[in-house]
């Protein structure tokens, strides 16, 4: 998988894990790589755009609070953490296991022992989603009368 494709994944799959869940696999790991924080993590807002139909004209959908840090490792490996909420813990740690995660000698086990089964835990929800919206779904049909 290139490069940038793979740090898109598991940012994603960083940012959208409970942040507990997402503490409780990192406590796993025993991990405590040296770092500093180049930007605390900090609480903004940022604007939501959206397309009628996916392809009318952009609107302003709204507002959505999140949080973001950044750490680098005392190797001068920069990680980046960005979170819907409010949750600075959650963004500082999404934050150094992306810098961790361009390392070569974390990668491995931070792929398998983390990433995977948060992933795993995230197509499980989708799938059980997916399961109640369609068990609630009701098939419309129009009968034509005569010659319309």
């Amino acid at each position: 998988m290139h490069t940038l494709e793979a740090r898109q994944r598991w940012m994603s799959v960083l940012a959208s894990s409970p942040a507990a869940l997402l503490r409780d696999h990192w406590q796993g790991l025993d991990l405590h790589p040296a770092y500093r924080a180049v930007r605390a993590p900090e609480v903004g807002l940022t604007q939501l755009q959206a397309r009628m139909g996916a392809t009318g004209r952009r609107f302003v959908l709204g507002d959505m609070t999140v949080t973001r840090a950044v750490v680098q490792l005392d190797n001068g490996t920069y990680g980046y953490g960005y979170i819907a909420g409010r949750d600075k813990a959650h963004a500082d740690l999404c934050a150094l296991i992306d810098a961790l995660m361009q390392q070569t000698e974390y990668r491995e086990r931070l792929q398998s022992q983390l990433i995977e089964p948060l992933a795993a835990r995230r197509r499980e929800q989708q799938q059980l989603r997916a399961r109640a919206v369609a068990s609630s779904r009701v098939d419309f049909f129009t009968l034509v009368r005569g010659d319309s």
